[in-house]
């Protein structure tokens, strides 16, 4: 949650703001020298900083589109739902994080009903942490799904119908933007034209309690969710592997090997995805724990800018991981390479020389 300009004198009437909030906006002392000018290393990181996330969210946008289209054009996006709306959240989110920090290039300063609206819907990053945090939801509802699927097989084909998992992807957007709602219109405001967000709070014990909520509900209880679920799936797949190896014979089922290797290498793939996710978000949600009890640490400056931009790395990279996986999904994003095209057909229309009981042919 990104705080946008520095932190100005506040009247008695308006909202009063906590430890927390005063941690998560940067002081008039650190924008600004003795002579009140702005100071240029705070411009030059901040511009530095905007332009690297617009940059990041065009290649988050530009994967995530390409994966979806692999996926559809393959038609494998109904075999992997789940995958295909983890995209699409990261999608939503790249594209927001583009508009956003392209318009904190530009210092907007604010005023009135619409100054409000764009402080709170857009400069707050509401709708880049609605997808954000619904892709996160996401990733733990693949992580339970893959549990059951493998843990409790018979279960999961009884009840985990289409009608579930369509439920449980629309659930991701619903709990993710009804968490940011409730979050950002209390915390956000505007002083002397500047958007605060996510940093006035009525009372020191709410500002600390948003933030402990937010470090459990979208870091450890997410981690600890994958290491149950993929710590069973593992076991049970030795366990399943063992009694094959006893009990199958030269009549076992061809297809329910392959169908075997394809669940492994999904299994694979977001295992992967599920570690990035620990280590890309680790330095963001160290430095939140850091903000509760360090009131001098701020949502502006080099170590903040660096966490941030190695969280959004993996919104924008994630796409990667899933083309590099999924055989289809690789092989439809090659095949669109032109390169590729061209010396395929070259290769193709070359004339070739055959021998023929010792004369050659064209």
């Amino acid at each position: 949650m990104h705080a946008v300009g520095n932190e100005e004198k506040m009247t008695e009437e308006s909202l009063t703001t906590s430890h927390l909030s005063v941690v998560m906006t940067t002081t008039e002392d650190d924008a600004t020298g003795e002579n009140g000018m702005t100071s240029s290393f705070s411009f030059d990181s901040e511009f530095i900083f905007e332009l690297a996330i617009v940059l990041m969210g065009i290649v988050g946008v530009a994967g995530n589109a390409l994966v979806l289209y692999a996926l559809v054009a393959s038609k494998q996006h109904k075999k992997h739902l789940f995958i295909v709306n983890q995209n699409a959240l990261d999608l939503f989110s790249s594209f927001f994080s583009i508009l956003v920090h392209a318009l904190m290039l530009f210092n907007l300063r604010l005023s009135g009903v619409l100054g409000y609206w764009l402080c709170t819907l857009v400069l707050s990053e509401y709708l880049v942490w609605c997808g954000t945090n619904g892709s996160i939801i996401n990733l733990a509802i693949i992580t339970v799904d893959r549990y059951l699927k493998v843990v409790y097989p018979i279960w999961s084909r009884k009840y985990l119908r289409a009608w579930v998992i369509y439920c449980a992807m629309s659930l991701t957007w619903v709990l993710s933007i009804v968490y940011c709602t409730a979050t950002v219109f209390v915390t956000s405001a505007i002083e002397d034209g500047r958007c605060f967000a996510h940093v006035v709070f009525i009372d020191d014990w709410y500002g600390i309690a948003v933030g402990i909520w937010h470090i459990l509900s979208f870091y450890f209880i997410i981690i600890a969710i994958f290491v149950f679920c993929y710590g069973k799936i593992l076991v049970a797949v030795r366990r399943q592997a063992s009694v094959m190896a006893v009990h199958g014979g030269p009549g076992s089922s061809t297809a329910q090997a392959q169908s075997n290797q394809m669940q492994s290498g999904v299994i694979k793939t977001m295992i992967l995805v599920s570690a990035f996710y620990t280590i890309a978000w680790f330095p963001l949600n160290f430095y939140y724990i850091l903000m509760l009890f360090v009131p001098q640490l701020s949502f502006n400056g080099a170590v903040w800018h660096m966490a941030m931009f190695v969280g959004f790395l993996y919104t924008s990279t994630n796409p990667f991981i899933y083309a590099a996986k999924f055989d289809d999904v690789r092989k439809t994003l090659v095949a669109l390479i032109p390169c590729k095209k061209f010396f395929h057909s070259a290769a193709t229309d070359a004339p070739r020389t055959v021998y023929v009981s010792g004369q050659r042919r064209y």
